[in-house]
């Protein structure tokens, strides 16, 4: 229990418990109660016997494999489907259509993706249902930007606002505004009835944030873009049709996005089967198994990774000097998704870039590693989910000349940890649901 090594593996068994519990294969069988042609989800109770033809469309890290779930759930039922999926996300459907496209980044096949998902939706009828699955990653997959933006725009866009450190709900309030699909907007071009099956990537489950909420309403408008835009210093450096369309909206000559009091979304049942509370839970389940006193600090951090990193050290140090909080040995669980502003020019991610920041702020402390890892395998750029660190890990980088505040000011987390072999690989997890920080004391 106390040894260095028993608390990394610790720390690594704690992490994947907490991604196997959200596997979108489990939650949907877990909320998909279906018998004698009569289905049960959520509250709400639908005879698919009086639908003509049901429908499958979706977009997300995890559509895929949440569509391969309906499949066989549904037997033969479905009568077409398409989803779009982040490249390397292939799914096992038998006959829904996988349409892998570019992310973090919008491309040419999310596009052609997104147009063909529009299409089917268009044409199907009022009675008739459509079962939308979405999950993070949704709001690069799902893209058509109204006209006049082009995609190369989009991407420059795109860019920008990845690199300025802005939370996820100012990023996705901008692109509802300049999106055909997204903010609502799917919603008012299908005449049946849509049941959105929803894994949740985003703080407090706000469904106007997940995939930027092409099911539900959208509370933001073309004023707090451009409050946001000038806040991050970004609005004399976007593209000038996204500026155009922006000023139209504040001029009132480009429509705002569906608000809450559009009658259209009664026929949307908004359904969240996943999120990241439910695997910080099966996680903090797991830490008790293993024998520590475990706690669940929060499933809401947010803001800088190196601010959310010195709260880790000094829980560390408090726990190590007086054992509040929780009592040796001890397991801190917290999740959320912090930010980056990147200023250098290396391969970071947020989770990589806490971790390196949280290393100096445990230096020397025995017995004592931190783990931040993305439920989706992907931190940043890069192929790693994330990594882990103890309080030897500045010494021992030291030892082969890397100075970590070198490679926190270059965003360089990801070339350290490589250079520990520290990093967190995962591969393809099948789910997305935020970030997991684990902090064990020994």
């Amino acid at each position: 229990m106390n040894t260095l090594n028993s608390l990394k593996e610790n720390a690594l068994t704690i992490f994947y418990a907490g991604l196997e519990a959200v596997c979108p294969d489990i939650l949907i069988r877990k909320f998909f109660l279906f018998e004698n042609n009569v289905l049960k989800i959520g509250d709400r109770i639908y005879n698919l016997g009086k639908y003509k033809n049901i429908y499958i469309i979706g977009f997300g890290k995890a559509s895929g494999f949440m569509a391969a779930t309906l499949e066989e759930l549904l037997m033969g039922r479905i009568k077409a489907g398409i989803v779009n999926v982040r490249n390397g996300y292939a799914a096992p459907c038998k006959f829904i259509k996988v349409n892998a496209a570019g992310h973090p980044i919008p491309d040419e096949a999310g596009i052609k993706g997104t147009l063909e998902i529009v299409r089917l939706t268009k044409d199907v009828e009022k009675n008739d249902l459509v079962f939308c699955l979405i999950s993070g990653g949704g709001s690069a997959l799902f893209e058509l930007p109204v006209d006049g933006i082009s995609l190369d725009d989009i991407q420059k866009l795109t860019l920008l606002l990845l690199n300025c450190g802005a939370r996820i709900d100012e990023v996705n309030a901008i692109r509802k505004h300049i999106s055909q699909v997204k903010g609502g907007r799917l919603v008012k071009i299908c005449k049946a009835d849509i049941i959105s099956l929803i894994l949740s990537d985003v703080v407090n489950d706000t469904l106007g944030d997940i995939a930027s909420g092409p099911t539900s309403p959208d509370a933001s408008t073309f004023m707090d873009c451009k409050t946001i835009l000038m806040k991050y210093d970004l609005f004399r450096k976007i593209p000038v049709s996204i500026k155009r369309h922006i000023q139209n909206g504040l001029n009132g000559t480009a429509k705002e996005t569906p608000k809450a009091t559009d009658t259209f979304f009664n026929r949307v049942n908004n359904i969240v089967i996943g999120n990241n509370r439910m695997a910080l839970e099966a996680s903090c389940k797991k830490a008790i198994e293993l024998g520590y006193n475990a706690s669940i600090l929060s499933s809401s951090i947010k803001g800088e990774a190196r601010e959310a990193a010195r709260e880790f050290g000094a829980i560390a140090r408090e726990i190590r000097r007086y054992g509040d909080a929780v009592k040796r040995p001890a397991c801190i669980i917290a999740g959320g998704e912090t930010t980056v502003g990147v200023r250098g020019h290396g391969m970071g991610g947020r989770n990589q870039e806490l971790v390196l920041s949280a290393a100096t702020e445990i230096d020397g402390l025995e017995n004592t590693v931190i783990l931040s890892a993305g439920t989706d395998g992907i931190d940043g750029n890069t192929d790693a989910a994330g990594a882990i660190a103890d309080g030897s890990t500045v010494t021992r980088a030291k030892r082969i000349k890397m100075n970590p505040e070198t490679y926190l000011d270059d965003n360089n987390s990801y070339a350290f940890f490589k250079g520990l072999n520290d990093l967190i690989i995962t591969g393809t997890t099948r789910t997305n649901v935020m970030d997991i920080t684990l902090l064990l004391v020994g």
